[in-house]
């Protein structure tokens, strides 16, 4: 009779680990934007996505009819399980409903001291409305900010985050907004990085954002692509360069890298035809070659 021996593979014979992300934010049901379109994102850029939801909501391409709260303790709840096994290595964290839910991250992280944080402050609505009360907002300048390694805010939450009161945001006042003095403001919010997005100066004929550091300011362009499906775009290129930074990517070439499939995925948005409203950025194009030449 013949017998085997099996033999295990040393630890050295392993493959490499696969980069682990975290994404903290608020669910879509419409899965265009929040953790829906964070797993899609971090798992179309090659990395594995788990997650922590705060809130539940209604919403489709036409817009949100309603937001159900996760308590603070089930928050810390999700995090203390997914950190207690996984390996995780970059976070990136989207909407936070509340204080208490901002706290209650805060607290986690500081406790885990993942590698990277990626802090995309959603707080202000299209119309300009405040998404968080100015009590939220303070503890987020003053408690999760500090934590970031990078924050991605766009230019009502850049105005936001620079003014010492909150109330409603005029849209069309936005356009006249200084970027030189404002990049100036937002070196005094973090002591990290911050990338400005720059998709509100819409009469640019590119996208223009600025990564900021406490020495320099780099410019990262891309061709405004004119589509009406953007829905998801601040929360699909947060999750991108998280994603790339668990990789390994140093921040520069993270910010790059997800700005640059954020385009494509822009480029390819109009192809899935989703809903009537706005639509969804087309995260998986890569893998739809044959639908990308129509």
């Amino acid at each position: 009779m013949n017998t085997s021996t099996i033999t295990k593979p040393s630890q050295s014979d392993s493959p490499a680990r696969t980069p682990i992300t975290l994404t903290i934010a608020g669910s879509d049901s419409g899965g265009g934007a929040g953790i829906q379109a964070d797993i899609k994102a971090i798992s179309a850029t090659g990395g594995y996505a788990c997650s922590v939801i705060t809130a539940l909501t209604a919403q489709n391409t036409l817009g949100v009819s309603g937001i159900f709260p996760v308590s603070p303790a089930f928050v810390e709840q999700q995090l203390d399980a997914v950190f207690s096994d996984l390996d995780i290595r970059a976070v990136k964290i989207g909407m936070l409903s509340d204080a208490g839910i901002i706290q209650a991250v805060a607290k986690k992280l500081r406790q885990y001291q993942p590698e990277f944080i990626v802090l995309d402050p959603v707080m202000v609505a299209t119309s300009g409305d405040l998404l968080l009360e100015e009590d939220a907002i303070s503890t987020l300048k003053n408690e999760l900010i500090p934590l970031a390694t990078l924050i991605t805010p766009n230019l009502p939450e850049a105005v936001t985050l620079t003014r010492s009161t909150g109330r409603h945001i005029d849209p069309s006042a936005l356009q006249h907004t200084n970027k030189e003095w404002l990049i100036e403001q937002l070196k005094t919010i973090s002591s990290n990085a911050v990338l400005l997005k720059g998709g509100h100066w819409e009469q640019d004929t590119f996208s223009t954002d600025y990564l900021i550091t406490n020495s320099d300011t780099i410019t990262i362009s891309a061709k405004r692509i004119a589509t009406r499906n953007t829905h998801g775009t601040g929360c699909t290129l947060s999750a991108a360069i998280a994603s790339y930074l668990a990789q390994g990517c140093p921040l520069s070439e993270a910010v790059h890298k997800g700005k640059e499939y954020l385009t494509q995925a822009l480029c390819h948005a109009d192809q899935l035809r989703i809903g009537q409203g706005h639509g969804p950025v087309h995260h998986f194009y890569a893998l739809h070659p044959s639908r990308n030449k129509r």
